[in-house]
């Protein structure tokens, strides 16, 4: 089950249904009722009703940057002017190599993901980000590579344990 506080009940059966889904995403409704012992109505229920609970994210996450001519993954720190917030966002959309943002505690405001065919590539974006009105300083660290790729599985698979007595 998911903690409390979260927006969506997941019982046993749809953490079973989302782990066979992460072990082979192009699983059909018959092949995942199989393997899981389900029947095929009960799995097409379950996967619609996850899907209109927005449990799945968009299919966008799932390709590859590097593929697209954009090998580079840069973290960007940026400090902002907090009373711009909402305006410097609204500019940062609109940057296509902004892939992700997260808005932080401590003393950067929002840490930006950008994706960048390469140095020069990174700098245009850095000072495209550092045009923006209200926008203080930017902190730019380069990944050199992704150790750990974004995962549930783990999560996924700890939901199904039994909880000790």
């Amino acid at each position: 089950m998911l903690r409390s506080g979260s927006m969506h009940h997941l019982d046993r059966v749809d953490l079973e249904l989302l782990t066979a889904l992460c072990a082979n995403p192009d699983s059909t409704y018959v092949g995942l009722a199989h393997t899981l012992g389900l029947s095929r109505n009960t799995v097409q229920a379950r996967m619609t009703r996850l899907e209109e609970s927005k449990v799945f994210l968009e299919f966008d996450r799932r390709i590859s940057a590097a593929v697209l001519g954009y090998p580079l993954t840069a973290f960007i720190e940026v400090y902002i002017a907090q009373k711009r917030a909402a305006e410097i966002i609204a500019e940062l959309v609109l940057i296509p190599e902004i892939v992700q943002a997260h808005g932080m505690s401590g003393a950067a405001d929002l840490l930006v993901r950008v994706a960048c065919a390469d140095a020069e590539d990174l700098f245009r974006i850095d000072r495209t980000i550092l045009a923006c009105d209200g926008v203080e300083r930017t902190e730019t660290s380069l990944a050199m590579g992704e150790l750990i790729p974004y995962r549930v599985t783990p999560l996924l698979e700890r939901g199904t344990q039994p909880k000790p007595a």
